[in-house]
């Protein structure tokens, strides 16, 4: 007799979102990140594109308080919020400083034309869609960064003593990080429980094409893409 076995929803969204991540993961803006080659110009353009696509991400955070059920996920939710503004944030701070940019700058950044598509399309799917559709969008970054962080660490251990970008894989890679991940993974599958194949869907599509804006985000940061005019 056959044993049937289930698996996880986030374990589908995982398999079927490989060929996406190996061009990520491969994209020689991240292999550069690893390396500690990747040319300051690009780095200072990503710090500030990535800053301001953080503000529009930290609200979905606060999407996430607004349509939870329950004190649990709302505390969750309002603490990733706070991670994200004072953690995450942080971090391009202390980097920008370092690379001679202030934080007025920082905020005084113009999205790119990229930059402005992703986020809009998450702010939209989570203005107008389920809780279930929030997580869907948030999670490609989330996961994907730790993904990123645990490969860079594990391929360039043998440089990262003397490497200019080793506080940057450090944090992607760290426990803290991993921590809010996992949650968003927990909570995927707990949203997606029992749920029809024409919803999950739906949440597969979101997943999707928020890893493709992964990709094109950075390829946008490589090519120091901006507005034609």
């Amino acid at each position: 007799m056959k044993v049937m076995t289930t698996t996880n929803f986030t374990d589908r969204l995982y398999a079927n979102v490989q060929p996406i991540w190996e061009k990520n993961h491969n994209h020689p803006f991240v292999q550069g990140i690893g390396k500690g080659t990747l040319e300051r110009d690009k780095f200072v353009h990503y710090l500030k594109q990535d800053y301001v696509y953080l503000i529009d991400y930290a609200k979905l955070f606060s999407v996430g308080v607004l349509k939870a059920q329950d004190l649990e996920t709302m505390g969750r939710f309002a603490q990733v919020l706070h991670d994200t503004l004072h953690v995450e944030m942080e971090l391009h701070r202390q980097f920008a400083a370092e690379f001679g940019i202030s934080s007025e700058e920082l905020e005084a950044t113009r999205p790119t034309p990229v930059n402005i598509a992703y986020t809009n399309y998450m702010l939209n799917v989570a203005q107008n869609g389920s809780l279930a559709e929030v997580v869907a969008c948030l999670l490609p970054c989330a996961w994907d960064y730790w993904e990123i962080g645990k490969l860079l660490s594990r391929q360039y251990s043998d440089r990262l003593s003397l490497h200019p970008y080793a506080k940057w894989i450090e944090t992607y890679n760290s426990d803290t990080f991993a921590d809010g991940a996992k949650w968003l993974i927990e909570l995927m599958d707990e949203l997606a429980a029992g749920k029809p194949e024409r919803e999950l869907a739906v949440l597969e599509k979101h997943f999707q094409m928020t890893s493709k804006y992964e990709y094109l985000f950075w390829e946008m940061n490589y090519y120091k893409q901006d507005w034609p005019i």
